[in-house]
């Protein structure tokens, strides 16, 4: 059998691993963003987004818009090798994002959305780790 924690293979299953992490948060947030930003805030009500009705438009918008970004952030610089650092960066931003939602829905009682912020937090804070110690990007 061949030890595979150190060698390639061991570091080629953390890179898919966050490949995968990557490109989930990237299609959760891109698809949040997208609709943050296209869609009025009565529709966004009625997608369960109720806070977007209690908070001014402009904060909605202005969150959608860092979603995207930080969801081209995600993907964009490890896969062109371009300003690989951006990656955890922005990952280090949803991490933020999360901290921050969780507070919101806790304050509103929306107890029931925690579970999915914690789940994103996770894959968040999983990718800062792992772009960072376990299998970061070389530069071009």
């Amino acid at each position: 059998m061949t030890d595979t924690t150190n060698g390639a293979t061991g570091r080629n299953g953390w890179n898919i691993g966050l490949w995968v992490a990557q490109a989930l948060l990237a299609l959760m947030y891109g698809f949040a963003g997208f609709n943050k930003l296209t869609q009025s805030m009565e529709a966004l009500g009625a997608m369960g987004m109720s806070y977007a009705l209690d908070y001014p438009e402009m904060l909605t918008r202005f969150i959608g818009t860092v979603e995207v970004l930080g969801a081209i952030g995600l993907i964009l610089p490890a896969l062109t090798r371009i300003l690989p650092r951006l990656t955890p960066l922005a990952a280090v931003g949803f991490s933020v994002i999360q901290v921050l939602a969780m507070g919101v829905h806790i304050s509103r009682a929306e107890f029931s959305v925690l579970p999915m912020n914690l789940v994103l937090l996770a894959l968040s804070l999983f990718i800062v780790w792992g772009r960072t110690k376990k299998a970061p990007i070389s530069p071009r």
